[in-house]
């Protein structure tokens, strides 16, 4: 193959690379594989999940729920963008929610890919996507 069309072979693999990454990338949201399965994350890494109490595009994690599991907070100016939506929290901040379930961290997770928080009493799981 030449040389220049190897370069544009190049580029065009860096590019739709680039666009794949794009989907989540003005969310702060990403997937991960982890031993649950491919899960959502933020950008660190850091794996996200939901609750099953909360009702669609509304949060009921507060006060030390919210201490618990931090929500996934949208900065201002953010947009929803496809399968993730923006709700408004009892305390006016903006939280990210994917397909209508509010994401949140758990606090106990300490490293990328990490998952401790699936399961725990019975109620919180980590994000898959759909």
């Amino acid at each position: 193959m030449p040389r220049f069309r190897l370069h544009l072979v190049s580029i065009a693999a860096a590019a739709a690379a680039l666009t794949a990454n794009m989907t989540f990338a003005d969310t702060g949201i990403m997937t991960a594989k982890t031993k649950l399965g491919t899960v959502l994350t933020d950008a660190k890494g850091m794996t996200l999940y939901t609750y099953t109490k909360d009702k669609t595009g509304m949060s009921a994690c507060e006060g030390q729920c919210a201490a618990n599991w931090p929500p996934m907070i949208a900065p201002a100016g953010a947009k929803p963008e496809d399968d993730y939506t923006i709700i408004k929290r009892s305390d006016s901040t903006m939280q990210w929610a994917y397909y209508g379930k509010p994401l949140y961290h758990w606090m106990n997770d300490k490293a990328p890919g990490d998952t401790t928080g699936e399961g725990i009493g019975g109620v919180w799981h980590v994000a898959k996507t759909q």
